[in-house]
C-alpha cells in the first residue's frame, strides 16, 4: 500500500468492555457522572445511535481490528482470530506509524474451562501486528489483573499489575503518551480495558456512592423482586466502575493538553458491547435488545488551529456506526485509503468536514453467529438490521423474532414481529437483510 506522505495525525482508541451506551451522562444516564466523556462528546462528535453488530467480546474485537463482519473472521466466543489476517495496526505499519496495544485482547482461542486466561501467554505472532503489545487474553478480575507482551523487539514476562485494573494500566497508558511526545513518528495506541464487565467490583473512592437501594431502573425492568434485586447490586457496582473509567479518561486528556498532543491526536471511546442488567427480565449480552446492541462511540481531540472551523461537535444520531466501520472511519482519519478487504464504512467525515461526506448507509446489520453458551445468553443463532429511520428487524433460522420502531417504542416493550399490520415492512427489511447475506457471503437462512 502506497506511504500516505501528507502530515499525519495520531489516533488513540479508548475500549470498554460491556457499556452500554445510556451509561453517559451526556446520553441520559441518571446513575453516575461522566464529565470526562460528556466533555470529549461535546467537543468532539457523539453517535448517539452506534451498535454493536455483534454483542459479545469476541466477535466484535475482531471485527474492530480488521473492519470484516465476524461470520468471515471471528464467529464466536473463545475462538481465534487467523494470526494471517491483516489488521490496522499492519496498515498503520506500512504507513509510519508507532502501534501500541495495551489491555485485555480476546483473540486466541484461550479456553476459560481449559486455563485462566488471564494468564495465557499469546504468542507474539498472533498479537495482531503491533510494534508494541501488553495485554492479556481475557480476566475477571480487577484488582488481580497481569500483563505480558513486547515493547519493540524486547519481550516483556508475564507480571502483575499494581492495584485496580484501570488505574493501574492508565498509568502504563499515560507513560507512553508521555514519550510520545518526543518523538516525530505518528502513533496508534489502544488501551483496552475490561470494566466495567462484570465482576461489578470498583475502588471504594466511587463505590461509596453507588447505593443498590437507590438505583434507578430503566422502564423494561420488570417490577419482579429478584430481578431487581439482582440488577440493583450490579448496576450500584457497575457505575461506579464507569465513573471510574471516567477519571481515568480525565487523567489521559489532561496529559495530551498538557503535551500538546491533543492538537494532532484523535481520540476515540467506545465499547465492545452493552450490558441488559435486567432489561426484559435479561441479564449480560448476546441479546438483540438496545442494552446489548447500543454502545458509547465518540469521536473527540485533534485540536489544531487549521481544522477548528471545520470541526463538527455535537450529537449524531443519524450514523449507524458499527463495530466493522471502526478500522476504516480511523485510517480515514489518518488520511490512509481504506483497503478493499475491508467490509465497513469510513465515517471520518462525519468529523472532519472539510471532506467530501459520501452517501451512507441507511442499515448496520446485526447477528450471533455461534451461540456462546452463556448463562442469560440466546442459545441460537441469529441476525438483523437497524435502519435509520428507527426500525429494528431480528431473526433466528425459520423464526422472525423481534421488529420494533425505535423512535415510538425506545424501550422495546411492543414487539411487532408477529403484527400483519407490519407485514410489509417486514418484509422489506427482510429482503435488506437478505441482500446483506448474499455480498457477506452469510450462511444463515432466513425464515
Amino acid at each position: 500500500m502506497e506511504i500516505y506522505m501528507e502530515q499525519k495525525n495520531n489516533v488513540i482508541w479508548i475500549v470498554t468492555d460491556q457499556q452500554r451506551a445510556e451509561s453517559l451522562s451526556i446520553n441520559g444516564s441518571q446513575n453516575c457522572a461522566t464529565p470526562h466523556l460528556d466533555g470529549l462528546a461535546r467537543t468532539g462528535v457523539n453517535f448517539t445511535n452506534a451498535v454493536s453488530g455483534f454483542p459479545l467480546c469476541c466477535p466484535f474485537r475482531g471485527s474492530m481490528l480488521t473492519g470484516i463482519y465476524p461470520h468471515k473472521c471471528v464467529p464466536g466466543h473463545e475462538y481465534r482470530m487467523n494470526p494471517k489476517q491483516k489488521t490496522i495496526a499492519d496498515i498503520m505499519n506500512e504507513n509510519g506509524y508507532d502501534t501500541f496495544y495495551l489491555g485485555k485482547w480476546h483473540l486466541d482461542g484461550a479456553k476459560e474451562a481449559e486455563e485462566r486466561a488471564g494468564t495465557h501467554i499469546v504468542p507474539r505472532q498472533r498479537r495482531g501486528g503491533f510494534t508494541s503489545w501488553l495485554g492479556y487474553e481475557n480476566n475477571n478480575a480487577q484488582y488481580d489483573c497481569y500483563l505480558h507482551g513486547h515493547r519493540k523487539e524486547k519481550e516483556v514476562d508475564l507480571f502483575r499489575l499494581p492495584g485496580y485494573e484501570t488505574n493501574a494500566m492508565t498509568d502504563i497508558f499515560i507513560e507512553y503518551l508521555r514519550e510520545r511526545k518526543e518523538k516525530e513518528e505518528p502513533f496508534f495506541a489502544v488501551l483496552s480495558v475490561q470494566p466495567p464487565h462484570d465482576p461489578y467490583v470498583a475502588p471504594a473512592n466511587v463505590q461509596k456512592n453507588h447505593i443498590p437501594s437507590q438505583i434507578r431502573f430503566r422502564p423494561n425492568v420488570p417490577d419482579v423482586p429478584y430481578i431487581r434485586d439482582q440488577a440493583g447490586k450490579e448496576l450500584a457496582g457497575y457505575y461506579a466502575m464507569i465513573e471510574n473509567i471516567d477519571e481515568n479518561v480525565g487523567r489521559i486528556v489532561e496529559v495530551l493538553n498538557d503535551t500538546g498532543l491533543m492538537e494532532s491526536t484523535h481520540v476515540m471511546f467506545f465499547s465492545d458491547h452493552g450490558d441488559m442488567h435486567g432489561s426484559h427480565g435479561q441479564f449480560r449480552k448476546t441479546i438483540p435488545y438496545q442494552e446489548a446492541v447500543n454502545v458509547p462511540f465518540i469521536i473527540s481531540g485533534e485540536k489544531r488551529a487549521a481544522h477548528v472551523v471545520n470541526r463538527k461537535a455535537g450529537n449524531v444520531g443519524d450514523i449507524l456506526i458499527n463495530h466493522v466501520d471502526i478500522a476504516p472511519t480511523t485510517l480515514g482519519l489518518c488520511g490512509i485509503p481504506v483497503p478493499e478487504w475491508m467490509e465497513g464504512t469510513d465515517y471520518s467525515a462525519v468529523r472532519i468536514l472539510e471532506k467530501e461526506r459520501p452517501e451512507y448507509p441507511e442499515s448496520a446489520y446485526l447477528q450471533s453467529v455461534i451461540p456462546t453458551c452463556h448463562d442469560d445468553s440466546i442459545n441460537k443463532p441469529w441476525r438483523g438490521i437497524v435502519t435509520k429511520d428507527g426500525y429494528k428487524y431480528v431473526c433466528f433460522q425459520g423464526m422472525d423474532y423481534m421488529l420494533y420502531d425505535l423512535k415510538q417504542d425506545p424501550y422495546e416493550q411492543v414487539n411487532l414481529a408477529h403484527n400483519d399490520h407490519y407485514k410489509e415492512l417486514r418484509l422489506r427489511l427482510k429482503q435488506t437483510l437478505k441482500e446483506w447475506i448474499d455480498k457477506t457471503q452469510d450462511e444463515f437462512l432466513l425464515p
